[in-house]
This record gives structure tokens, sequence and C-alpha cells, in this order.
């Protein structure tokens, strides 16, 4: 009996989506929940698992093409009585749960387990991210027999590979150093939805900031290799090895690559050229020529929402140069007491904490405009965005709540966040209801900038690097290690003279982290 899968609603209220690789091949016998492909909407990564057992008889789509939601696009030989409805392509057993498949692995109930039940998950299937039980395939871990440490009993990146190795799971908060950096190098507005165009973002200036571009790293030294889909049906066309391409920006263990540097490694006959991100575009496009990139999912859910915030809302931006001396020693105290509770604190849940002091004194910042109504709407909750880029594009995943939290909590949901919208298994949820965003263009080493608003919000805050620069201290210019912030307003909600006070309210507990123990 031959069983007809159409592609069903990923539980985003999207209308298609992008076959990013298919992960069965034609004769392969599959099990119901067995993940079949990755199907890439403008919200989220998804794996769509198979509703029956059988044999895959048909694929109907190709890795790179925008599938319908309820077009078929993958056949099964399947033993069962004829009529029911899988025969005809009704309602597959499965469905239900490919439906599900974009929250499952961010989704629990109160008490901490996975929506549904236990930390294995219903009907058997675990509670982890597509990222995650991809590793476990290429490392030949069964992921049933692997304890989560994860909240709800998530299944981690390292829980897999201690598992792969033998030995113990790590904490997940320090799973992945670079996930409390929100990455870097994007931009954050936009339409209080998950995708944010503005300026370029991560979650911890300073230092750090100017991560190294160009480096070769291949598959044993990295962790993880970003890219787009269409990077990754690039290289599989070209035949290229995407762990084996020299990444445009590499952070602690992650490389991202770009279609340029995919067709520059090809063109080298495999050899790590270098100046890939740079070199690469000359190489790879003729003089005279031109290239033309899909403009879609996430990329154009970012374009909608920056033309809307820029033609909206009547930008001002206002600039200063912190003191952020006292706030580098308070991290620097801090870090280790942090890292003994298997936290990564970074300067970004100080910037919160800061923000929402702050915001307490100017609720007119933390406010939106209702047009219609004609009306100015003044938020109880201060729920603090931040901007994070991804290999897909820009997300805002958003910390509620965040007046009502410690330190080491923020840090620790930032840390969650993070990396979760880097691996696209950001629940939609977790990306509504911001109040106010932080943006951070120091991360890619920038100073000021003019990020958009993340519409329907009424300002965003931008931070600079923290390095040291020329300051003057009792009248004695010296080398303090200072912090630039970009504020943009709504004009027609807050004058110029407002946001310059509430960037020196803002300033006044950057400059004196001691402040904040008072809140």
């Amino acid at each position: 009996m031959v069983h007809e899968f159409k592609l069903p609603d990923v539980g985003e209220g999207v209308a298609e989506g992008e076959l990013v690789d298919w992960l069965v091949a034609v004769g392969d016998e599959v099990t119901e929940d067995q993940p079949l492909a990755e199907v890439e909407t403008d919200k989220a990564l998804v794996e769509i698992p198979s509703p029956v057992d059988g044999t895959v008889r048909e694929l109907r789509a190709e890795a790179g093409e925008m599938v319908p939601v309820g077009d078929v696009f993958i056949t099964f030989d399947v033993a069962g009585e004829e009529g029911g409805a899988a025969a005809t392509g009704g309602e597959a057993p499965g469905t239900e749960a490919a439906a599900g498949a974009a929250a499952e692995a961010d989704e629990a109930e109160p008490g901490g387990e996975p929506a549904g039940g236990a930390s294995a998950g219903s009907a058997g299937r675990v509670f982890t991210t597509p990222s995650v039980r991809r590793l476990s395939r290429e490392l030949g871990v069964d992921l049933a027999a692997v304890a989560g440490s994860g909240p709800g009993g998530r299944v981690t990146e390292a829980d897999v590979r201690a598992a792969a190795g033998g030995g113990e799971p790590a904490a997940e908060a320090t799973t992945d150093e670079g996930a409390a950096d929100a990455a870097g190098g994007g931009a954050a507005a936009g339409a209080g939805s998950p995708a944010a165009p503005g300026a370029p973002t991560g979650g911890e200036p300073g230092p750090s900031a100017g991560a190294a571009t160009g480096t070769a790293a291949t598959a044993v030294a990295r962790e993880r290799t970003l890219a787009a889909p269409a990077t990754r049906q690039l290289a599989r066309e070209l035949g290229v090895d995407l762990n084996a391409v020299p990444a445009v920006e590499e952070r602690e263990g992650e490389a991202f690559v770009t279609p340029e540097a995919v067709e520059a490694f090809a063109e080298s006959g495999g050899e790590a050229a270098t100046g890939a991100g740079a070199g690469a575009t000359a190489a790879a496009i003729p003089a005279g020529g031109e290239e033309r990139v899909p403009y879609r999912g996430l990329r154009r859910t970012i374009g909608e929402q920056m033309e809307r915030s820029a033609f909206t809302v009547p930008h001002v931006a206002h600039h200063e140069l912190l003191d952020a001396q006292p706030l580098v020693e308070a991290r620097a105290t801090l870090k280790p007491h942090a890292e003994e509770r298997g936290i990564r604190l970074t300067y970004l849940p100080f910037v919160m904490k800061a923000l929402v002091a702050a915001l307490g004194e100017f609720p007119y910042l933390n406010a939106s405009l209702d047009e219609d109504a004609e009306e100015i709407v003044l938020k109880g909750d201060h729920n603090i965005g931040f901007a994070a880029a991804t290999d897909a594009g820009l997300l805002v995943p958003v910390v509620k709540q965040a007046d009502g939290k410690g330190l080491l909590q923020l840090a620790s949901e930032v840390n969650e966040l993070a990396e979760k919208a880097r691996d696209r298994s950001i629940a939609r949820e977790e990306m509504q209801g911001g109040t106010f965003t932080v943006t951070n263009f120091g991360a890619v080493g920038g100073d000021y900038g003019t990020p958009i608003i993340n519409y329907p919000e009424v300002a965003i805050l931008g931070l600079g690097a923290i390095k040291d620069r020329p300051f003057v201290v009792d009248g004695e210019v010296v080398a303090r290690k200072t912090l630039p912030v970009s504020l943009s307003i709504d004009h027609r909600v807050i004058d110029g003279a407002k946001a310059a006070a509430f960037v020196a309210e803002f300033a006044k507990y950057v400059e004196n982290p001691t402040l904040l123990l008072l809140d």
C-alpha cells in the first residue's frame, strides 16, 4: 500500500517551507517518528518525523525547494489494510506529531517536564533540538539512552558528546561558551516578532568583540558549522564537505560559512584558501556577472519588518560614551563564582539590570503607541529582548519580567535563549512580548550605530565595544575601559531631552554597578 505524506502545518501559521535537507533516501526503511527531512520556515528550522513504519518509495521535492503546506512531499510503501486514511494521503497518524515538531524542543509543562509527559517525550520522542538529533546520528548515539541534563530533561549537545565518549554530561549552561554572546553581526528591530532588522548585535560587548575572520577551521576543530540552507545546498551540488570550508567567522568552536567561501573552496580543489570571506566573491563571480540569491524565509521577514519600522517610526538617535571600568571589574569579580554554578556570566545581564532600573524611572521608554486608539501604552512588565545573530538571520529572544530576576538567573536565561536561537529551536512565544530591546554591535568591533527600533516598541539601546579609550578622570586623560551607547527613540512618544536623561540614569548603574544591589 502506498502512503502519501503531506507537508504538515508546523505550528507557525506559514503557508510553505523550504526543504533544507533529506535525512532519508529512496529505499530506506523508516519507523514512526523517525526524522525524514529538515524544513525551514521564516521562523524556525524543523525536523519532520515519519507518520508511519514503512519503506521510502519516492521523494517528491529537492533540497532547496519551497514546499507548500498540504502538498505531498514523500511517499512510503507500508503494510496494512486497504482503505486506511494513510493510503489516500488523508490525515496521517503522525501528522499531529509533525505539526508540533517546531515546539517540541522548547515547550515544557510548568513542572519542568516536556509537554506531554516525561523527559523522553510522549510516544518515545526525545526532548531535544534538531541540531542535537543530527549530532547524535553523526556520532552513532542512541538519544533514547541519553539522560538529559538540560531544563525539563532536555538532551543537550554536551550530553550526546559525553555519551559518545563515555564521559559525564556537562551542565547545559557551560556546553556552549559562545551561547551567551547571543551572536554578533546582525541587526535588531521588527514588528514585535522574532526577526529584527537594525544594527549589528551580540550579547557581550567588550574585549572579546570583533571575532576573527577568514580563519580556516577543520571538521575536527569545530564543534559546529553554521550556514544558510542555500549554502548547504550549494555545498552538496559542488560535492564540498561544509565542515572543511574555511570560516568567514570563527568563534569558540563555531564557524560561519558563506556561499562565496564554498565556491572558493571548490575552485581551489579543496585547499584551505586564505581570505575566503572577501576574496572569494571576486573569484566566484566573473567581472560583469552577477549572482542571484533567493529573497525569502527569515531574510524576507527581516526586510519587511525593517521597512515597516523605518517608514512608520520617526527615529532619533542619542549617543554617549560611558565609563565602563567599574562594570568590567565587577564582572571579573563575579565571573568565577558564576562559573562555579555552571553559568557563563557576560556583560548582558548587567546591562539588563541597569536597563530595568532606568526604565523604572522613565516608563515612557518601556511603552508602545496605539495609533488607532491614539494612546501611549505604558507597560507594567519589563520584557527585555536581545538581538541574536544566527546563520539564517536575526532573531530577538525576550527575557520576560527581567525586573524580578537576579543577575545569575538573567545570565542563565540569556545563555539558553541564545543557544535556542542559533540552532533555530526557539519557540515563537520566546520571541514575543518584548517591551524594550538591546542590540550589541560591539560584538563585531563597532562603536556607535543607529539601531532600528523593534516596532511596536518605542526605543532600542545599542552597545558598542568595551575597550580602552582616552577618558578624563579627575582632570587627567587616562586609558580607561569605556562603553559607547546609542539610543534610538520614537520621536512621536519620546523627546530628545528625555532620551538624554534616560541614558544618564542608565549610565549611573553602569558606572557604579553596586547600585544594582539595591534593586
